[in-house]
Formats: structure tokens, C-alpha cells, sequence
């Protein structure tokens, strides 16, 4: 009889846990948008990493502007703040979406490989994430092909939920449309907001760190690693148990969930 808690499915963030998606695709492209919209606003590595901590790129840019931004003038084509930041955020998409069209935000190391192994072994794929279901379309498109939008049987994206990160929304959507419980599943993420809205629902998560959240508190996390790491290229690991893997593949995912 099979354990209680048999690995069923993956749930995957996206922003730095599939791709440097910050680095590589999102604080660029809030700087074009500032640049069009005539702004001098320049978001710097270190200040994008601190905005980080806000959860959505909409809330992003008003926590901004409310932080830093004192006496800034609402332009007198826009009605109120909402819709001049829905605006901007519309273009930034758009610079999101060039920059992935052109290969500029590949996958991070191990991530393929992973996403065909569960799909060979007959383990579900879910994603949640608070990034908007067009730039998770541009990214998988164009790393991973226009089939792969059909490897995932829940693509919980965006504003689908009235609560973002750190709140357990986006995953309760996602395990509700999966039809399973939390034991026969494992989330992953790369930040302590995403840490916390996983482990509300009851999954054990795994952390991929990046350059942007390696200080942050993941103490509730099950593994933390460096990456997913590949069989010539192996993960760090941080905290946690790896069972003596050198890379993130099926058979400790199964460990994990099964443990």
C-alpha cells in the first residue's frame, strides 16, 4: 500500500526559482518603463532587492512611490495612482516579454532537466507564483517551448487570488485545483514571502537561493539550496536534509515528501 504522503506533484514559483527572472527580467524592465513614462526614477540592484520584499510588481511600484517619492505629481491624463501604476506596469510587461523573446532570461541550472523527469515519471506540475500569467507565458515559450505551457495542469498566476505572497492564497489555489493535499506535494521557492505562503497550506518547500534573498530567514524551509544543481554541476546545500543527492532530481523529491 502506498505511503500517505507519495509524491504526487511539484509546485514551482517562478520569479528566481525557474529563472533569474529579477536580475535578468524585471528590474530592467521597470527601468525602460520609468525611462518611457518620462521618469527619473532608477531602480539599482540593492534598492530593487529591498522592494523585493513587496510581493507583486503593481504593489512594487506603489510602495515606491509612497516610500520615495514625496512629491511626486500624479501626470494629469491619469485619474488616480491605481490606473497610472496599472499603465506602467503594462509597459514593463511588455519589456518583460521583449527581453524573454530574445533569450535574455534563461532557465536556472537543473530546472529543465527536473521539469522532464517529473513529467517522465508521472509527477504533476503546478505553478504559483504572483507574477502575471503573460510574463509566466513569455518565460516558459521561450525556454522551454510553446508545449510546455501544457506541462502544468495549474498555472496560478497574478491577481487569480484576492492575497499575495506572503499570504497562502496562490497555493491553496493551486493544491485546490490539483485536487491533492499538501503531503502529496512539495512547493518551491526562493524567498521568504514565497516560503511563508507555501508552508501556510501545510507543504514542505524547498529554497533555491539567489543573489537577491541568500540573507533571508528560511528557516521554515525543508532544504535550502544553492540551485537544483546538475549531475557534473552539483546544488550547495545549506540547511536541511538532502539524502546524500548531489542534484535535485525525482528520487529526492520522493524522499523528501516521503520522509
Amino acid at each position: 500500500m502506498p505511503p500517505k504522503n507519495q509524491l504526487k506533484a511539484l509546485i514551482f514559483d517562478v520569479d528566481g526559482t525557474l529563472a533569474e527572472t529579477e536580475r535578468d527580467g524585471h528590474r530592467p524592465a521597470f527601468n525602460q518603463a520609468f525611462s518611457d513614462a518620462g521618469l527619473d526614477w532608477h531602480w539599482s540592484e540593492e534598492r530593487y532587492g529591498e522592494l523585493l520584499e513587496v510581493s507583486g510588481g503593481k504593489e512594487r511600484i506603489r510602495a515606491f512611490v509612497q516610500q520615495s517619492q514625496p512629491n511626486f505629481k500624479l501626470p494629469s491624463e491619469f485619474a488616480d495612482l491605481t490606473e497610472f501604476i496599472k499603465q506602467l506596469h503594462a509597459t514593463k510587461t511588455k519589456y518583460y516579454k521583449q527581453y524573454a523573446a530574445e533569450g535574455k532570461i534563461p532557465l536556472r541550472p537543473g530546472v529543465e532537466r527536473l521539469l522532464n523527469e517529473a513529467r517522465e515519471q508521472g509527477v504533476r506540475l503546478a505553478i504559483a507564483t504572483t507574477t502575471t500569467p503573460a510574463n509566466v507565458q513569455a518565460l516558459l515559450e521561450n525556454t522551454l517551448g510553446a508545449a510546455s505551457l501544457h506541462w502544468f495542469e495549474v498555472i496560478a498566476a497574478g491577481d487569480m487570488v484576492p492575497h499575495k505572497k506572503p499570504a497562502p492564497d496562490i497555493f491553496e489555489y493551486a493544491l485546490k485545483h490539483l485536487d491533492l493535499p499538501p503531503e502529496n506535494c512539495l512547493g518551491f521557492e526562493d524567498t521568504n514571502n514565497g516560503l511563508l505562503s507555501a508552508t501556510q497550506t501545510g507543504l514542505k518547500t524547498i529554497v533555491t537561493i539567489n543573489d537577491y534573498t541568500r540573507e533571508q530567514d528560511f528557516s521554515k524551509a525543508t532544504l535550502v539550496i544553492s540551485d537544483f544543481g546538475e549531475p557534473n554541476a552539483p546544488f550547495k546545500v545549506l540547511a536541511g536534509n538532502a539524502h546524500s543527492a548531489q542534484y535535485f532530481d525525482i528520487d529526492l523529491a520522493r524522499a523528501i515528501c516521503e520522509a
